[in-house]
């Protein structure tokens, strides 16, 4: 026996749980993916857990939860239950939960259904929450449904049951 055959016994189990990561299994406390500052993806990216893009993406992002860092563009759209923006996005935007920072660039729909956007973020686009029917039938990672958005209705005037005429009187000018 060598001396290192203790060691190499127990370095054998270490190594054997981030194959096992790999062949499918989830660890709850794995770290963020990241793309850095000088990577450019073109293509989708698709992340079961938390993904901090800092470069850019030409492409959709389907992921738990999308961090965009400052210097990051997105062209494309974001799919996750919380996204942070910090950087430009050219696209839609669904999800959960969405804060959109000061140093924020967004150009396109933000679907959600908690929305927070800091004094100095710029958005060129319609935010909407989502619906219940929205929310149950969006799974951000691995599905192709699309969910539904329907438009709101409690300012349009009610009819009357009978008659169809609206059930107050207008006021007299």
């Amino acid at each position: 026996m060598s001396m290192f055959n203790k060691a190499d016994s127990s370095d054998q189990g270490a190594q054997s749980a981030p194959v096992e990561n790999f062949r499918g299994t989830v660890r709850s406390s794995s770290a963020p993916s990241i793309i850095s500052a000088d990577l450019k993806v073109i293509g989708d990216l698709t992340c079961s857990g938390d993904i901090q893009i800092d470069g850019t993406i030409e492409g959709d992002v389907k992921s738990k939860t999308v961090t965009v860092g400052e210097g990051a563009q997105i062209n494309g759209s974001i799919s996750a239950d919380t996204v942070n923006i910090r950087g430009s996005v050219s696209g839609e935007t669904r999800a959960t939960t969405v804060v959109v920072s000061k140093s924020a660039r967004v150009e396109g729909d933000i679907i959600h259904e908690q929305l927070s956007i800091e004094s100095g973020a710029f958005l060129d686009g319609y935010c909407r929450r989502m619906d219940n029917a929205a929310k149950k039938s969006s799974n951000p990672v691995g599905s192709d449904k699309v969910a539904s958005i329907k438009p709101r209705t409690d300012s349009a005037p009610k009819a009357a049951a009978a008659g169809g005429a609206p059930e107050s009187k207008p006021a007299a000018g």
